[in-house]
């Protein structure tokens, strides 16, 4: 069984965004996963996880994994670039600071009607990224690495914040850490990173937040997927 977009639920709407953000980080797509991100119950999920296969949005396989049919990967994708896309038009239209927008987007982009988004695409241009370095057209994403692993006087530029909790976008913005920052890798130990940037400040962040932020570097180190327990900030939560 498959809805038509108009039939997809709020909450439904929000757990595949979840998904797809857990699929696009390289992070398993699992119910304890879920369960982490959005701070809920592993019951709440597992329902809820149990009513998205009802509605063919996604299988699980005798361990539990959970992947999309193409249906819901296809909604998935959908309601993630219009969250993206909202959250350029909020910045860049609007003027609403890159660190408060994420979750206004999560207020208007359920009402978001075809007519409202051609619009909103008209008044962003020729934006690729919401303002937190995420392509708008989610199959355009382009491989880096966590900041964390760059050795001292490597040459790096940021490209996203792959956490988007706002407490932890708040202080990136403290730190000066933004989507396309280029500089250089001054110091790296087991607490801190930091970088001077071309405009010769100099912006050090924690290690564990380090893990989020990534960059194209030059040397750089192997690609390699943060661990979840490595995205954690605040309240246990990631943050999609």
């Amino acid at each position: 069984m498959s809805h038509s977009p108009e039939q997809v639920t709020v909450a439904e709407e929000e757990y595949l965004q979840t998904l797809y953000w857990l699929y696009e980080a390289g992070l398993p797509m699992t119910g304890a996963n879920v369960a982490r991100a959005m701070q809920l119950s592993a019951p709440t999920v597992h329902e809820m996880i149990g009513r998205l296969e009802k509605d063919g949005y996604v299988t699980r396989g005798r361990d539990r994994a959970i992947a999309f049919t193409d249906s819901g990967r296809s909604h998935a994708e959908e309601i993630t670039s219009r969250h993206r896309l909202i959250e350029r038009f909020l910045t860049d239209v609007v003027g609403v600071p890159w660190d408060d927008v994420h979750e206004e987007a999560e207020h208007m982009e359920h009402a978001m009607t075809p007519r409202f988004s051609a619009y909103v695409r008209a008044a962003v241009g020729d934006a690729t990224t919401c303002p937190h370095g995420h392509p708008i057209r989610v199959g355009e994403r382009v491989i880096g690495v966590p900041l964390a692993d760059c050795a001292v006087g490597a040459r790096v530029k940021v490209l996203r914040l792959e956490n988007e909790a706002e407490d932890l976008l708040h202080y990136l913005m403290r730190a000066g850490i933004a989507p396309g920052l280029e500089g250089t890798v001054t110091a790296s130990d087991d607490e801190h990173v930091s970088v001077e940037s071309d405009g010769g400040d100099v912006l050090t962040i924690t290690r564990s937040v380090a893990e989020t932020v990534a960059v194209v570097a030059d040397p750089s180190p192997p690609p390699r997927t943060a661990l979840p327990a490595q995205l954690v900030l605040g309240r246990e939560r990631y943050g999609r």
